[in-house]
């Protein structure tokens, strides 16, 4: 039992300086290439660790081949921009002048609950404010609002402030949110009469959602952005 103890304080301070080595990076700012890397050092250091037969030099060794592999690579990455292409990839829009980009996302397999979920983890909770959306090489998106939606303190320029609240999807890559119609009263017709009147389909629509001012926003299948009054001031639909 104590030898086991022994190996694993081993081997993870052998472990906890190799991730050291390799940079102060929290977890999701890791490159794809760094977070193999961890990965990799975390099993190494498992089997010797699990196994008292073993021997702790068929982990240290490999884990010291990573963290030199580690520098190289790194290295290829600050001078090579072809291997930094290749290994990080590059920031891909998903949101540029306003408009969900469909196909980029299709690209990276990102949903569209990925992206509502990162505006609002980026401070803004309508999709629909945001002008540009950059995802970056490390996986986090990087949100810049549009014009006028910027954060401010209204206290500051006197004007009265008003709860956010956040808006509601009505169709999500094609589907129906039927929940969500039930929410504001309305049913699947209201919805069809609405988008009937725009010459379109639920198939069609790539992200229709409710704001709190009852105007619905739309981004179609083929990249186009619009916005409607769906439903009037007492809550009758337009």
């Amino acid at each position: 039992m104590l030898t086991v103890c022994i190996r694993a304080v081993i081997l993870y301070l052998v472990s906890a300086l190799a991730m050291r080595l390799m940079g102060k990076r929290q977890l999701g700012q890791l490159q794809p290439y760094e977070f193999v890397m961890a990965l990799l050092i975390a099993d190494l250091a498992a089997s010797p660790m699990e196994n008292v037969e073993t021997p702790l030099l068929y982990g240290i060794g490999p884990i010291l081949a990573l963290v030199c592999l580690h520098a190289l690579l790194t290295v290829l990455d600050v001078k090579c921009p072809g291997v930094r292409k290749w290994l990080c990839a590059a920031p891909s829009v998903v949101i540029r002048d306003g408009v969900i980009q469909r196909d980029e996302m299709k690209r990276l397999n990102y949903t569209l609950s990925d992206l509502c979920e990162e505006v609002r983890a980026g401070g803004v909770l309508d999709v629909n404010h945001v002008q540009t959306a950059i995802l970056e090489t490390s996986g986090k998106l990087s949100v810049f609002p549009k014009a006028g939606e910027e954060s401010v303190r209204r206290r500051d320029v006197h004007i009265q402030a008003q709860e956010e609240m956040i808006p509601l999807s009505l169709v999500m890559d094609g589907r129906v949110q039927r929940e969500h119609l039930k929410v504001i009263g309305r049913d699947e017709k209201w919805l069809q009469a609405l988008l009937a009147d725009l010459s379109l389909t639920a198939e069609w629509v790539f992200y229709a959602s409710l704001d709190r001012d009852g105007f619905v926003s739309l981004h179609t299948s083929d990249g186009a952005f619009m916005r409607i009054r769906g439903i009037d001031g007492e809550g009758r639909g337009q």
